[in-house]
């Protein structure tokens, strides 16, 4: 069986009824707490990603409209669209197919449970989509300057390097457990971004202004 997904045919050796499965790829209600509802263009996404330049540190500065990841960062949501996309897609329909023959879908508990699944992998998708549309590679640059996605170490003024703080800099999307992650359009994200290690750099938080010493910065 084939079943038609964005333009292009998919072999799926599914033993299900593929205009059943057709419908079940394409959901009637998607998870709205994700920005930017769009298409989904999976081939063109990975042709603009080929493509795309990277941002220079000055650029970086002023493309405050477009959303900057680490090269990891990147690569990692990449890999995720292209698995849920696909795979994920053709995976819940077939949750879908399978509980819709156990009848009675009012009552049909796995049924409503594998929908409400589709619905939060397709807004994943669609958040996904946006990101790699419009975000930006920033590779590492002169060797002790903050970028987005390094490592930060900090030391707040008066207190000792002993009670430095570690922050990664950069979009949610970075995922680095264990720790904290400052945006570069934050205060502190926006004084780091592109100061030096060694130096002091002063932000303005709630209670008045701060400052903090560059004690390292590195990959994360």
């Amino acid at each position: 069986a084939e079943i038609e997904l964005g333009g292009g045919d998919v072999d799926t050796c599914s033993p299900h009824d593929p205009q059943r499965l057709r419908s079940d790829l394409r959901p009637n209600s998607v998870a709205t707490n994700y920005c930017n509802p769009m298409r989904h263009r999976a081939a063109s996404v990975r042709d603009n990603i080929a493509g795309r330049p990277l941002l220079t540190h000055a650029a970086s500065l002023v493309a405050m409209a477009i959303h900057q990841f680490s090269r990891t960062a990147f690569t990692r949501m990449q890999a995720e669209f292209d698995d849920l996309s696909t795979r994920g897609r053709f995976a819940v329909a077939e949750k879908i197919e399978r509980a819709r023959e156990m009848g009675d879908l009012k009552e049909n508990g796995d049924y409503h449970a594998a929908k409400d699944e589709q619905g939060h992998m397709e807004g994943r998708i669609r958040q996904l989509e946006y990101l790699l549309e419009n975000g930006e590679v920033v590779e590492s640059g002169p060797e002790g300057e903050v970028r987005v996605g390094q490592k930060i170490t900090v030391v707040y003024e008066g207190d000792s390097d002993e009670m430095a703080e570690i922050y990664i800099i950069g979009h949610v999307e970075e995922r680095i457990e264990g720790f904290d992650i400052v945006s570069p359009g934050s205060p502190l994200g926006a004084a780091l971004l592109g100061a030096s290690v060694g130096s002091w750099v002063s932000y303005a938080a709630p209670n008045g202004e701060l400052k903090v010493k560059i004690l390292g910065a590195g990959p994360a």
